[in-house]
C-alpha cells in the first residue's frame, strides 16, 4: 500500500503560482498518536487557516485516539487499507472508496485494520 501512496509522490501540489512536487514533502510522525504518519499537502497557514489537506498513514492495528476539531469540518477519503471510524453516531467501516464527513466538534477516533489504513484528510474552517 505504500506504493499506492507513492503515486502521490509523482504528483504536484498546485497552490496559486506555486508548484510543489509531492515527493519533496516529508512524512512526519503524529505528535500525539504512535503509528500515525502525516504528509502535509496543504497547510492551514498556506490558506489563511481556511483549508488543510494531508495524507494520513495509520500502521496496522494502530489508531488515532478520541479527539475533535472545534473550528473545522473534516473529510476522510479512504485510499487503501481498512479500518473503522467511531463517533457518537456509530461505528463506520472504512474501506477504499469510503468518504466520511465529520462535523465540527464531533469526537471521533480512527482505527486501522490488520493491513493499515491510508486516508486523504481535509479540514475546512467553519465560522462560529
Amino acid at each position: 500500500m505504500d506504493a499506492l501512496f507513492g503515486t502521490f509522490d509523482q504528483g504536484t501540489v498546485i497552490h496559486g503560482t506555486e508548484h510543489i512536487p509531492t515527493a519533496s514533502l516529508v512524512w512526519s510522525e503524529h505528535k500525539n498518536f504512535a503509528g500515525v504518519f502525516l504528509k502535509n499537502l496543504i497547510a492551514g497557514e498556506d490558506t489563511g487557516g481556511l483549508l488543510s489537506c494531508h495524507l494520513v498513514r495509520i500502521e496496522p492495528n494502530m489508531f488515532i485516539g478520541l479527539h475533535s476539531h472545534p473550528d473545522s469540518m473534516e473529510l476522510h477519503e479512504v485510499v487503501a487499507g481498512s479500518g473503522r471510524c467511531e463517533t457518537q453516531n456509530g461505528i463506520f467501516p472504512y474501506a477504499p472508496g469510503t468518504i466520511s464527513v465529520i462535523p465540527r466538534n464531533m469526537p471521533h477516533e480512527v482505527h486501522a485494520g490488520e493491513n493499515g489504513l491510508y486516508l486523504l484528510a481535509k479540514f475546512v474552517l467553519l465560522k462560529p
